[in-house]
């Protein structure tokens, strides 16, 4: 056989055309305490990030210091801010706020409630997660709400991205989970199990469809924290 009919496997690359966002699940946050609320922003709990989370963050700026970024997104939420503060100081870039990929939000259910709950086996939650519907708590978005306005926030990125180039979104669990879902054509809650700190690996093809390449990548952590709450 001669050298033009052999064909050796070859490392995965970006189509013509696409861009790679590497989604990024902030670092662990501080411990919800039953009786002291978290601070809210536009309604939504935003506690800062535990001892555990900043050295989730030093981590993920070490694994992700010597790849091409291009450019450094976060949610209004603090927890992404902070995660984002080591890889922004290592690569000089500046994080663009996507307000649409704020975490779905928990109604009732904000200020560290959902977290409470969920530590004691609240019935509600169980529900929530049997039935994948996050609008089971008191308040809580709807898939109507929260679906679209996720596909808004990673178009936005997409289209602040050049083709070839890749992008980091620091987010929340579920946000990256339904990001999958969208990816995937999966059930509602199958991918919103990524722990604090783990990588997710999206890339958005020419024709705007989305191809997941890797979820809940964790092998730069040293610390690890669940992927509840």
């Amino acid at each position: 056989m001669s050298d033009r009919d052999a064909f050796e496997q070859r490392p995965y690359e970006l189509p013509p055309g696409a861009a790679e966002i590497i989604l990024v699940r902030h670092g662990a946050s501080a411990a919800a305490v039953p009786g002291v609320r978290f601070p809210l922003v536009n309604g939504q709990s935003d506690p800062p990030l535990a001892d555990a989370g900043h050295s989730q963050a030093e981590a993920i700026a070490e694994r992700l210091r010597s790849e091409p970024l291009s450019g450094l997104f976060v949610t209004p939420l603090q927890r992404t801010h902070q995660t984002a503060a080591p890889l922004a100081e290592v690569t000089g870039l500046e994080p663009e706020v996507v307000p649409d990929l704020a975490e779905v939000r928990l109604g009732e259910w904000e200020g560290g409630e959902y977290r409470v709950r969920a530590g004691r086996g609240d019935p509600i939650v169980r529900e929530v997660f049997r039935q994948e519907r996050w609008d089971l708590i008191p308040g809580g978005e709807s898939f109507e709400s929260f679906s679209p306005r996720v596909r808004r926030g990673i178009e936005h990125i997409a289209a602040r991205t050049e083709p070839g180039a890749t992008a980091v979104a620091v987010l929340h669990g579920a946000v990256i989970g339904e990001v999958c879902r969208q990816a995937t054509g999966s059930r509602p809650f199958a991918f919103v199990h990524a722990d604090n700190g783990s990588l997710t690996r999206l890339v958005v093809l020419e024709n705007g469809r989305w191809l997941l390449r890797c979820f809940n990548d964790i092998s730069h952590l040293s610390v690890r924290t669940g992927a509840a709450g």
